[in-house]
């Protein structure tokens, strides 16, 4: 239950944040509420065609279509003051993220997939959704920066499956790995914690 009432907000905030980016590149409504569908439900979308699970999640919950419309719609009404709450925002993406990549790792585990592929099932869950939304808005994907983004994914599948696997129960591993991923996330963002780079320049002679 505590997971499903995190995911509605977890969807609902993505869906907002993602309606600033479609308002940035002066879309109507049917594009925001587009890049909002896009964001919050199209990392779960992806993990389920690639794992061939169906139905898929807003198509057995239609309602997640109207709660994310409607977060998109509201933020569009509010965009001038949405820029004192980046911050709040922040932090409901990493939010996002890890509850995100904990369900991810759950619907693998129900179909009983090894585990690097319950892992990529929660990174997928987790970061694709951010990923669309910055390539349909002409954006390089958070999930190439330097930041910890997916890499907080994987830590949080990895805690998860870590518990299970010495015996925590569900709701255990649950907490603690959505616990450890979101201050991960959030000592990333305050002190910009980065993955190295790969820097390639070729010379020509």
């Amino acid at each position: 239950m505590l997971l499903h009432i995190l995911y509605i907000i977890a969807i609902t905030a993505e869906a907002m944040t993602a309606a600033l980016s479609a308002g940035r590149r002066n879309m109507d409504w049917v594009g925001v509420c587009i890049i909002a569908w896009v964001t919050a439900l199209g990392g779960g979308t992806i993990r389920n065609i690639l794992l061939g699970h169906y139905p898929m999640t807003w198509v057995a919950h239609p309602e997640y279509l109207l709660i994310t419309a409607g977060g998109a719609i509201f933020a569009g009404l509010i965009a001038s003051f949405m820029g004192r709450l980046r911050m709040l925002f922040l932090y409901l993406d990493a939010l996002g993220l890890v509850v995100f990549t904990i369900i991810g790792c759950q619907v693998a585990q129900e179909m009983q997939l090894s585990f690097i592929i319950v892992m990529l099932s929660g990174m997928i869950t987790g970061c694709a959704g951010g990923v669309l939304r910055d390539v349909l808005c002409n954006d390089i994907p958070l999930l190439f920066h330097k930041e910890i983004y997916a890499s907080a994914a994987i830590v949080t599948g990895a805690i998860y499956l870590g518990i299970e696997a010495l015996g925590g129960s569900v709701h255990l591993a649950t907490v603690i790995a959505a616990v450890a991923g979101l201050v991960l996330r959030l000592l990333a963002i305050r002190f910009r914690w980065q993955m190295p780079k790969f820097v390639y320049q070729e010379e020509w002679h």
